[in-house]
């Protein structure tokens, strides 16, 4: 009937828990407080998803998966596959100090979403991670040029990026980011260099990752900010 229940309506079919929870009504409230499709509400309901104020996951990373993708379906108003099939998944992965960070998964049908949306997707998991205090990523020199060519190659071997960033602006956004931005395989095709890198799963092309961080995170900086 309305968006909230378009939001739950998409993610219950992956997390079928949050089905019968009080959760639309609790966007409604806070769509009250903060206006609609404020960028608070998305943030608020996924922090609260997560510290399973509604109902409860098989652990925390399920948890915290699922308040990244009701907040990110806010965002994209209940209408679009990305926060399903675009946004696959939360990692929680080791830093060089033993530290956890957050990892997060993309897939290719995060084109859906836009850019605007998918980069807001990597802001809203940031959020959760600060909220629930996770470390922020220590990404090396090798995983930070493994972005730069990967990125260089999706574009010149897979498919033109409306938005091609420069070496300088991709090593910026990857040195920078408080999450790594990663996903499944999309290609065949192997990157041409920084393979076999330990915290990487794949030396295969991530397109989800490579529209991320160029035609979001990159193109629609100015944007974000």
């Amino acid at each position: 009937k309305n968006m909230a229940e378009r939001v739950v309506g998409l993610i219950s079919v992956a997390s079928p828990q949050i089905a019968d929870t009080t959760i639309t009504q609790r966007i409604a409230q806070l769509e009250k407080e903060y206006g609609m499709l404020d960028w608070r509400v998305g943030f608020t309901i996924a922090e609260e998803v997560a510290t399973e104020t509604f109902c409860k996951f098989k652990d925390k990373n399920e948890a915290m998966e699922v308040g990244i993708r009701v907040g990110f379906a806010y965002l994209t108003l209940g209408i679009v596959s990305a926060p399903l099939e675009g946004f696959i998944g939360l990692k929680i992965k080791k830093r060089k100090d033993g530290k956890e960070y957050f990892c997060l998964q993309y897939a290719g049908p995060i084109r859906g979403a836009g850019g605007t949306a998918a980069s807001t997707s990597v802001i809203l998991a940031d959020y959760v991670r600060v909220r629930m205090g996770y470390a922020p990523y220590d990404p090396d020199e090798k995983e930070i040029n493994r972005y730069v060519i990967e990125i260089h190659d999706y574009h010149d071997r897979v498919t033109n990026l409306q938005y091609h960033p420069s070496d300088e602006e991709i090593k910026f956004m990857a040195a920078h980011l408080p999450v790594e931005v990663s996903g499944d395989p999309t290609e065949k095709i192997e990157v041409s260099n920084y393979k076999d890198l330990p915290r990487i799963d794949t030396n295969l092309i991530r397109g989800g990752m490579a529209l991320v961080l160029a035609e979001g995170l990159c193109q629609k900086a100015p944007k974000l900010w």
